[in-house]
């Protein structure tokens, strides 16, 4: 089972992900931990990675995509997995594709969730980080007891940079640009899902679906 999860930042496919991964007992594979673990282990396309970081340039699409080949022929991926925010481009779908294709697999479904810009500026917006255990709040979903000041720890929570609305805002025109497009390319097998709901409602629709196929 392989299934690809798309959408813009904030709007949940992390925590579906991550859910989807326990029921079905495949590991979740998102790019960005895929390339922090390379960076980690000191694997060849790591330090090749780590070297673009360093001087501040992005990743290749080369790079990405070794990394993900490399990760999908693993062991624990045997029976499958979820995609979670990979692809992010078309070029790295395409990419997808000819990996696939060697390795006799396809992607069963793309699931893409849809939220409006105003409410991931309200998800990403209104979150709220502890300084010192890193702990992690929300003004509206999950506030902490006394205001500004972490549960845990005692903590000051501040709001990281790129929850700032203007970040968010960036983010959003990024994803637009570059990532919407997949929708288009994927639109003989993809789902649209209402990712306005709880996260139970819309884990429980995507999982009916998915045993359906």
């Amino acid at each position: 089972m392989i299934i690809v999860l798309l959408g813009a930042p904030g709007c949940g496919k992390g925590t579906q992900g991550s859910r989807l991964a326990r029921k079905y007992s495949v590991p979740q594979l998102s790019s960005g931990d895929i390339l922090r673990a390379a960076i980690r282990n000191g694997t060849s396309l790591g330090k090749e990675a780590s070297r673009f970081m360093e001087k501040g340039e992005l990743v290749t699409n080369e790079l990405i995509l070794g990394m993900m080949d490399e990760r999908m022929k693993e062991p624990d991926c045997s029976r499958g997995y979820i995609l979670d925010g990979f692809p992010r481009t078309v070029p790295q779908a395409k990419g997808l594709d000819e990996i696939l294709k060697k390795l006799g697999a396809r992607i069963d479904k793309v699931f893409n969730i849809e939220v409006s810009d105003n409410e991931v500026v309200r998800r990403l917006g209104g979150r709220r980080q502890c300084t010192k255990c890193s702990a992690v709040y929300h003004v509206d979903f999950s506030p902490s007891k006394e205001e500004s000041k972490c549960d845990k720890c005692g903590g000051a929570l501040y709001q990281r940079g790129d929850d700032k609305e203007a970040t968010i805002k960036n983010r959003l025109k990024i994803y637009k640009e570059e990532t919407a497009p997949l929708i288009e390319y994927y639109k003989n097998n993809i789902v649209n899902i209402d990712g306005a709901g709880s996260a139970d409602a819309i884990f429980d629709n995507i999982c009916s679906l998915i045993d359906k196929i």
